[in-house]
């Protein structure tokens, strides 16, 4: 059974200054409250090193980038352990409103056998930390 968190944000600034932000991996140390550190490129069929703050707790994880649209669209897909029994699909989905205004959609679908448990754990704490990451992204972006 699938399960989605699923946020959206309005960010006064064009598409490309927002990919800018959220593909500069190197830059997550100094703005991103979710996503701590994220070492790799943007680049569908890679491999991403990402630490993450969740529930006061930092754990690394490493997902393969399954698609890679500048200014469209990221995403990723990671396990916990050994695939299948917690996997989570990542996505940033960049939709543009005008030629300075953006909608982000940041979600994650999860599946797995573990899926139920896990984020009746730490379901809250996620998507708490997905606005908080919208948030952190939109003040950087609208800086310019």
């Amino acid at each position: 059974m699938k399960k989605q968190i699923r946020t959206e944000i309005i960010i006064n600034a064009g598409s490309d200054r927002v990919w800018q932000v959220l593909t500069n991996f190197s830059g997550y140390t100094i703005w991103n409250p979710f996503i701590i550190e994220s070492l790799g490129k943007a680049v569908a069929g890679t491999r991403l090193k990402n630490t993450m703050l969740n529930n006061g707790k930092k754990m690394v994880f490493k997902p393969v980038i399954t698609r890679c649209e500048p200014n469209t669209c990221f995403e990723w897909l990671g396990s916990l352990w050994v695939k299948g029994l917690f996997d989570g699909r990542h996505s940033f989905q960049i939709e543009p409103i005008s030629a300075q205004q953006v909608k982000l959609i940041q979600s994650e679908e999860f599946s797995g056998l573990l899926s139920g448990p896990i984020l009746n754990k730490i379901g809250n704490d996620t998507r708490n930390n997905f606005i908080k990451m919208n948030q952190a992204l939109k003040q950087v972006a609208e800086q310019g």
